[in-house]
């Protein structure tokens, strides 16, 4: 019984370090990818989301919350992502 109990716990460490392993290296790979995609986008010069202008708006009124809703409600962002966004578009 203590075999196979030690053997269960073995191969599940096994199988956390290899799914860690993984993980690390899918971050690696979207951090490149994330930084490729920044500069592709600005050399192919899209044109930016309707929302960007009334989004500039409400930080000109210094209404930052209100822009972060917006930004929630008209693009499916998460909170964190909608602020990230908000953040990029004071600088």
């Amino acid at each position: 019984m203590t075999y196979l109990l030690l053997v269960l716990l073995l191969g599940a460490f096994y199988k956390i370090f290899t799914l860690e392993s993984r993980l690390n290296q899918l971050q690696t790979r979207l951090k490149r990818l994330d930084g490729q995609m920044g500069g592709t986008t600005s050399e192919l010069q899209l044109p930016e989301h309707p929302v960007t202008d009334r989004l500039r708006e409400l930080l000109r009124e210094g209404k930052k919350v209100q822009a972060v809703k917006e930004a929630r409600e008209a693009l499916g962002l998460s909170l964190l992502e909608a602020k990230q966004f908000v953040d990029e578009l004071e600088r």
